[in-house]
């Protein structure tokens, strides 16, 4: 199967039930990384991911990981260090810097490359885009960010500098998701790390269903508004 090269002119996918199995989901190559062509994938269940060097890659997998933020897993070891956390979570205070943290903590390399970062800031100035932020005396130590369609967000990339950083900033963000009112967290494709946060899998067609319900499901403005998000301990 030959796969569609997509044009700079179109911003149309092909369905995503016609990716290939293997590579798992390679869908389409090629377009732009405007806001409305990545708008337009994320609303659909596609996502980008590529080499650097290599021409955009689009990806639609099948199964898909996802984690109900409700279902967040707490271990023991974790609730210890979270009841004397040292961290300060923000959302939205410093997104450029968290998906540089991102780019930066990829010992096999990185495909979030310059053109990659600067789309994804287009993409945060006008809205879309956001990112949580976990503080230690001042110093940026890990974080998240993503794309919010209603009420599924569609996280990309998350890192760490110190221990229980990143799992932190998804438990915080998980926990004020769900009191916004939102519902679901795509997590593209189950890792390890992700899986013993709660995540999981379900097929394709599950996943794009829910989309189509969940991205019409509006959160409050409030919801992405910049500052501290409080985490008590539970």
């Amino acid at each position: 199967m030959r796969l569609t090269q997509l044009s700079r002119h179109s911003l149309a996918f092909p369905a995503p039930e016609t990716a290939l199995s293997e590579p798992n989901g390679l869908l389409a190559l090629g377009g732009d990384l405007s806001p409305e062509r990545l708008l337009q994938a994320y609303q659909h269940g596609i996502f980008p991911w590529y080499s650097p060097g290599d021409p955009i890659l689009w990806w639609s997998p099948d199964p898909r990981a996802v984690l109900d933020p409700s279902e967040f897993h707490v271990s023991r070891s974790f609730a210890r260090f979270h009841r004397r956390s040292p961290f300060t979570v923000t959302m939205n205070n410093a997104f450029a810097d968290t998906i540089a943290g991102c780019a930066s903590m990829r010992e096999e390399g990185t495909w979030i490359t310059r053109d990659v970062i600067a789309a994804w800031c287009e993409l945060h100035q006008l809205g879309y885009a956001h990112s949580v932020e976990v503080w230690q005396n001042d110093l940026l130590v890990g974080g998240l960010y993503g794309v919010a369609m209603g009420a599924l967000f569609c996280g990309e990339s998350m890192f760490s500098r110190c221990e229980n950083a990143s799992k932190t900033a998804l438990m915080v963000f998980s926990r004020h998701f769900i009191a916004q009112g939102g519902k679901l967290i795509d997590c593209q494709v189950l890792n390890p790390h992700t899986a013993s946060l709660g995540a999981k899998e379900i097929p394709r067609s599950d996943y794009l269903q829910k989309l189509g319900v969940l991205r019409q499901l509006a959160l409050p403005p409030q919801s992405w508004k910049a500052g501290t998000l409080s985490h008590p301990v539970k």
